[in-house]
């Protein structure tokens, strides 16, 4: 594993900020678990295991096994891969005791180009996954649902709290994952309600670190990206949206203690409140502190951003307040979590 990543892992392990008393002898479903964030909180509890020779099980639900296998091969006997869909069957014998469900489509060029398998994707598998967790009688589930579920929210506000909502074209394609989201997290909630499925919801600001794909096209992959290769970074907006991010490992940490300590049928917003930044000054940011100046920003307005997957222009900071409630606290910076996954990209393209 790359040093980073098993720093980062190692800092999921030993968090104090997590219950992991209530996890002991305990097994935990994973969906998404060979994604960016799914695949640290395998990891991150199998390496609590390797630590304090713990008891939790992990069942991580992959489709591609050659991926499941270079991502978990170094893993203890308690991961257990299994092969599945997220809309599909899937089985596990045995008691399953927890729910983490992070799987959903992630490119913002599908959320234009398929809108409608956008929607249907996170509506289907999060019924699918609600009904795996009512027959199996879990203790506790966890939605990874986004800041997106917000929309355009009033700018006048300096943050936003978890019933801060605003405003979302529904006729806009580029609406399919906000929306999705939006009934994602209303099927949760009426799971909790009707079934008494002990749902939970993450808001998760834009989430990034070590372990990131370099394939990956998001902005701040772009961003990295332009640093190792030495090119400028080119912006295709004004780059006004407004919003703060957080790093691979506290965001993992805040899911765990929502999963294990928030209220049943309630939301969490995920996020560094440090961090807010609007793109082009994130972009000037990293051009300036991670690569001293040798690549600059550059503007090629598109005439249509939407087509090319972006979203509209937002200002949404998180706050934190409620998951902090919880005793969780984000722990690295803007800039460390840049040079975090410049380091990583640089050891592993």
């Amino acid at each position: 594993m790359n040093s980073i990543l098993l720093e980062d892992v190692n800092n999921i392990a030993n968090s104090q900020m997590v219950s992991w008393d209530k996890l002991q002898g305990k097994s935990i479903f994973i969906t998404g678990a060979t994604g960016l964030i799914g695949s640290q909180i395998v990891l991150g509890i199998d390496q609590h295991n390797k630590n304090f020779g713990t008891d939790i099980k992990v069942y991580a639900l992959a489709r591609n096994l050659d991926k499941a296998s270079r991502l978990f091969g170094e893993c203890t006997e308690n991961v257990v891969t299994v092969h599945g869909d997220m809309c599909g069957e899937f089985a596990i014998d045995g008691p399953v005791d927890y729910i983490v469900h992070g799987a959903s489509m992630t490119s913002s060029k599908d959320f234009v180009e398929k809108p409608v398998e956008t929607i249907l994707t996170g509506i289907n598998s999060t019924a699918n996954i609600l009904n795996f967790a009512r027959d199996k009688k879990v203790s506790g589930f966890v939605y990874l649902s986004s800041l997106e579920a917000y929309g355009v929210t009033d700018p006048s506000l300096t943050s936003v709290k978890e019933t801060d909502y605003g405003f979302i074209d529904q006729l806009s394609p580029r609406s399919s994952y906000s929306e999705g989201k939006r009934m994602a997290e209303c099927l949760c909630a009426s799971y909790a309600s009707e079934y008494a499925v002990p749902a939970k919801l993450v808001r998760l600001c834009q989430t990034f670190g070590a372990g990131v794909d370099y394939s990956d096209n998001r902005v701040f992959a772009q961003f990295a990206k332009s640093v190792i290769e030495g090119n400028d970074i080119v912006l295709k907006t004004k780059g006004e949206t407004y919003r703060n991010y957080c790093y691979t490992s506290d965001a993992v940490t805040g899911i765990l203690c929502a999963l294990l300590d928030g209220n049943v049928g309630e939301a969490y917003n995920i996020a560094n409140p440090t961090t807010g930044i609007s793109i082009a000054d994130m972009a000037k940011m990293v051009a300036h502190k991670l690569s001293g100046d040798a690549i600059k920003v550059c503007f090629d307005i598109a005439d249509d951003a939407t087509k090319l997957g972006y979203g509209p222009t937002i200002k949404v900071a998180l706050d934190t307040t409620k998951l902090e409630a919880l005793g969780w606290k984000a722990t690295v910076d803007l800039e460390e979590t840049f040079r975090r996954t410049i380091e990583y990209l640089k050891d592993v393209r």
